[in-house]
């Protein structure tokens, strides 16, 4: 991996905790020192875009190389350097949303790069997505769009809380996947009962996810007419027209003129504020208490934190609020004092890179409650120990659970009489720490 920020460090993390052999490059001592100290990687002080680094026999015999140094030019490099000496794969981290939207193709054709990330576009799609469905705390899709995830917190006032979930009567095509109750991570049974404060995740198919979600709706909920954005950095200047182009009135607040200009020129209706986010005067004259949504973007957690909190206050809790942080650790805390939905851009982008990683069948991961559980969409290998026999007889761990597959364009929720064949699109639930392990039962033998 070269550059060792981060973006760097958290990859690194989840890579080394998964057991692969982790390389870290990077010509800054500090950072490197920071990652030495905490992670079960290997250092070297070098750049990463040199063909002299490349050429390191402990780097050439790698099987991907992940470029998320804060230089585009530098990752380009790298990436081109890295396939010239043999390694196979590349990942490269691409922060011009111009290069993301125009030139995505032409980087990957001339420049092998296998996999482009962008931390702030990821999540401004992530927050779009999260927003068009209001009971959701997350929403993701798998299987091309044939297999939805849907993430709520059960509320007191839900008609499907404390009842044992046998006696519900659930859509056809929606299963309850898994409950979070005091960061336990529980795969529910005829017995369990969702109850108040629990974050449940449902997944079926998308058009039943859609109708069962408004269950969860509150009913003086309202269709998304007015959102506020504080913080017009990149993943700001992503989101505000996505939500435009959907009929919602946005205003965003910067102190920054220069990224007020450039929010200004990507916005049809909405408005670009030269102000700062802080100033309560400044935000009871833009309205944020009549906001439907404040989004909280600025460099700063602690500062996004605090906005969070404020426009809460100034709504009496009416608004919802959604913050990005930069810290995973800080996710817990602010769930804690009441921001509605928080998001870690380190997180979802580390969960493309594992998903990349493990390949062998895996399409992608998308990491649940802080990285202590994962939806994987793996594909069945011929000779994987789980294919042509009934889900009941397969063994698989506690720890997991199928809750989907796709065969022949078709979208099915199993039970445990399902035979899984090779070539089955299969949705899982997995405690993270037993992922590798219930891997093997979906790979073929070697």
């Amino acid at each position: 991996m070269v550059g060792a920020g981060k973006l760097g460090y958290s990859i690194a993390a989840l890579l080394s905790k998964e057991q692969f052999d982790v390389i870290v490059i990077d010509h800054d001592e500090s950072q490197l020192e920071a990652v030495k100290n905490t992670l079960d990687v290997l250092t070297i002080f070098a750049n990463g875009a040199s063909p002299i680094t490349m050429n390191d026999p402990d780097i050439r015999g790698a099987d991907i190389l992940i470029a998320v140094t804060a230089s585009d030019e530098v990752n380009m490099v790298a990436c081109i350097l890295a396939k010239k000496h043999g390694i196979r794969h590349t990942i490269a981290r691409i922060r011009d949303m111009q290069f993301m939207s125009e030139a995505k193709d032409y980087l990957k054709e001339n420049f092998d790069i296998d996999l482009m990330l962008n931390p702030e576009l990821i999540t401004a799609n992530e927050i779009n997505r999260i927003l068009m469905t209001p009971a959701a705390l997350d929403v993701e899709d798998f299987a091309h769009g044939k297999i939805r995830l849907f993430e709520t917190k059960v509320r007191r006032s839900s008609p499907l809380a404390n009842i044992p979930l046998k006696d519900i009567e659930f859509p056809k095509g929606v299963l309850a996947g898994m409950i979070f109750r005091d960061h336990r991570m529980i795969i529910p049974h005829g017995d369990d009962c969702l109850l108040p404060h629990d974050n449940a995740y449902f997944i079926g198919i998308p058009e039943e996810i859609e109708k069962f979600s408004q269950t969860f709706v509150q009913r003086n909920a309202r269709k998304l007419h007015r959102v506020v954005i504080i913080g017009a950095g990149r993943a700001g200047r992503a989101l505000a027209p996505m939500l435009e182009k959907q009929g919602v009135r946005v205003k965003v607040i910067d102190k920054d003129p220069d990224r007020c200009r450039l929010m200004a020129d990507k916005l049809v209706d909405g408005i670009a504020i030269c102000g700062d986010g802080t100033d309560i005067d400044l935000l009871t004259e833009e309205g944020v208490a009549e906001a439907d949504v404040v989004v909280c973007l600025t460099e700063d957690d602690k500062l996004n934190l605090m906005l969070a909190l404020l426009a809460r206050h100034m709504s009496h809790n009416k608004t919802k609020t959604v913050v990005r942080v930069a810290r995973n650790e800080y996710v817990e805390l602010m769930e804690k004092v009441g921001v509605d939905i928080v998001l870690s851009a380190r997180l979802l982008s580390a969960s493309e890179v594992l998903a990349f990683a493990r390949r062998g069948g895996v399409v992608s991961v998308s990491l649940l409650e802080g990285a202590k559980a994962e939806a994987v969409e793996v594909i069945v290998q011929e000779g994987a120990p789980v294919a042509g026999k009934p889900l009941m007889e397969a063994k698989l761990p506690r720890a997991c659970l199928v809750c989907a597959y796709v065969r022949d364009g078709e979208a099915v929720i199993p039970n445990g009489a399902t035979v899984l064949q090779p070539g089955d699109r299969t949705i899982l639930f997995i405690q993270t720490q037993f992922s590798k392990k219930v891997m093997q039962y979906f790979k073929g033998r070697e």
